[in-house]
């Protein structure tokens, strides 16, 4: 949709609508999923992808965060649903790739299933990676317009979000160029990427850091399908770190042999739902390794009050956690024009929900 084809409703200040107004939304949509499900199963050869009206009121991510917003709509209870727009810091140069050149890299039978490539609902891209050795990273992901309510059906099966199918989002950019900048604490180390999307930090520390494993996850069954075909066709890449994908469930007890074993735990915007803030603080607090030198790194925007309530339950969890609001200058920079509008090119550039603050966590002093 066009969001100049007609005037936008007025609009609440973000600070306002934030994080509760999003909260809100996902309850509609919820719901909504709830009352279908007690409906006849439907002829699954005949469901087909959701169009652009129904997407732009449930899927592009404007339940779930607002980086920025084309076009506010206006549904009965008052509640205002914003559909994503695609911005981001751009700090990672990035093109598409015709998904035919990526189905050669999977003719070798140990790299994957070329035939997982040939889904007419994957698109796909690469990045070129401002560090040493490998520096081209491709990525396989879920085109805007080929999104099935299915897809949200599983979020409530699973009581999981859908935002890692959305797309690659701008805190993820962000902590995946900070690692890269960083790449000297991540050498040797054991990692774990929590709530991963696409995997692009998780894939990015793989390719650019001599980390010696890279465990990257998800809750999401559709988005570690993902996951793993990312790691698959960047398998050469990786030189001799480990990688793989796995499925990790905030609120379940993890496998004995996972708990006090990772060196760094990597996150990004993974602190939006309130619900879900205890169980995130339990799992770094289990699975991070006690040591002086484990840390775990998270990118976050404020939205509202929801990172401060999450730095105040980590505490509560017995951990320590520091917030740093200028941890680059390239991204700082950024930041200061497009929030004093010197950079136009992504509207409705707000602090509180697009720039994402560094906060480092670790069971020492």
């Amino acid at each position: 949709m066009d969001s100049s084809s007609s005037p936008a409703p007025p609009q609440a200040p973000a600070r306002s609508r934030g994080t509760s107004n999003a909260s809100q939304r996902w309850s509609i949509l919820r719901r909504a999923l709830i009352a279908r499900s007690s409906s006849p199963a439907p002829d699954r050869s005949t469901v087909e992808p959701l169009n652009v009206s129904y997407v732009n009121l449930f899927f592009y991510g404007f339940i779930f965060r607002a980086e920025g917003t084309s076009r506010d709509q206006h549904i009965k209870d008052g509640t205002n649903i914003s559909r994503k727009a695609s911005r981001g810091f751009n700090l990672i140069e990035c093109h598409p790739l015709p998904i035919s050149q990526l189905t050669k890299s999977l003719e070798n039978p140990s790299n994957g299933n070329a035939n997982d490539l040939g889904c007419q609902k994957d698109v796909c891209v690469y990045y070129k990676l401002p560090c040493g050795g490998s520096s081209k990273l491709n990525l396989v992901y879920r085109r805007e317009d080929s999104l099935e309510l299915n897809d949200m059906e599983a979020s409530n099966r699973y009581n999981i979000d859908t935002t890692g199918l959305v797309c690659c989002w701008p805190s993820e950019e962000v902590l995946a160029y900070y690692c890269i900048n960083h790449s000297d604490m991540f050498r040797a180390k054991k990692v774990l990427e929590l709530g991963s999307g696409y995997g692009l930090a998780g894939l990015v520390i793989a390719a650019c850091t001599n980390a010696s494993e890279v465990v990257i996850s998800d809750g999401n069954p559709q988005v570690v399908g993902y996951i793993q075909k990312n790691i698959s066709v960047n398998s050469e890449t990786f030189g001799e770190t480990k990688v793989k994908s796995m499925i990790l469930h905030w609120d379940k007890e993890q496998a004995s042999e996972m708990l006090d074993t990772f060196d760094i735990i990597v996150a990004s915007d993974c602190t939006f739902f309130k619900q879900f803030h205890e169980s995130l603080a339990r799992t770094v607090k289990s699975l991070l390794k006690r040591s002086p030198t484990s840390q775990a790194v998270f990118m976050n925007p404020k939205r509202g009050d929801s990172l401060d309530k999450f730095l105040g339950i980590i505490k509560e969890n017995g951990l320590n956690c520091e917030l740093i609001e200028n941890y680059d200058p390239t991204v700082w920079n950024l930041h200061k024009k497009y929030e004093a509008g010197d950079d136009r090119t992504w509207p409705n550039y707000d602090k509180e929900h697009c720039y994402p603050l560094l906060v480092r966590i670790s069971s020492f002093c």
